[in-house]
């Protein structure tokens, strides 16, 4: 299967995507800003065709299939099409966004916990807020090629939402929504590869939504 440069093309790009997702998506949970992640799926679509339309004009194209891939890919993501300098860009920006995020990991952690004794204690609430929602920005804009902008809420959401429900622990639940994340994108894809009938973006968000519904059952059995 890796002797495939699209096979590996793919995997450079979706490990980091998934880990990016898995982290601040546990964030988007903590945070009920699930919401944002679902509206900013739908900038990146309105942002990816207003980009292919202004392109195609600009380069006095007549034909309009370009547009309606450009809409397909963006829609339901294109990971085994990306080139190697696309994917290790994709890559780069999902390690950039987590390296941010470690940077201001504990303050952000306070605030979301007790922002009125984090504002008390001069930490910036609104600020951290602000350039989590920044953050969130560029990590949804980098997974839409990778799952699609229809599909990338679940990725943020599903194993962020399993690992609250398995774990209170705020670094155990980090790990634990990466980890889910990952495992989703490999084996997504790695079914992907073995079963050409199935868009790898849809068998990432179904193991995504496998991963969330096994840890809400595992949850039900223990309560």
């Amino acid at each position: 299967m890796f002797t495939h440069d699209f096979v590996r093309n793919a995997y450079i790009a979706g490990t980091p995507i998934a880990l990016a997702c898995g982290v601040l998506g546990w964030f988007v949970v903590l945070r009920a800003q699930v919401f944002a992640g679902d509206v900013l799926s739908h900038v990146a679509f309105v942002g990816a065709i207003a980009a292919a339309v202004l392109v195609l004009t600009v380069l006095a194209t007549s034909s309009g299939g370009g547009n309606g891939i450009t809409a397909a890919n963006t829609l339901f993501g294109s990971i085994y099409s990306l080139s190697a300098g696309s994917a290790r860009v994709a890559g780069a920006v999902a390690l950039g966004a987590m390296a941010v995020l470690a940077f201001g990991l504990r303050p952000l952690l306070f605030s979301t916990l007790d922002p009125e004794v984090a504002t008390v204690r001069g930490i910036p609430v609104r600020a951290l807020g602000a350039g989590f929602l920044a953050l969130l920005a560029v990590v949804t804009a980098d997974t839409t090629q990778a799952v699609g902008a229809l599909l990338l809420l679940g990725l943020l959401a599903a194993p962020a939402g399993a690992a609250h429900l398995v774990t209170v622990r705020p670094y155990r639940g980090m790990v634990l929504s990466a980890a889910i994340a990952l495992g989703a994108v490999w084996v997504g894809l790695a079914l992907a590869y073995a079963i050409p009938s199935l868009p790898p973006s849809s068998a990432i968000i179904g193991l995504a939504a496998a991963g969330y519904l096994g840890a809400a059952l595992t949850a039900r059995a223990r309560g």
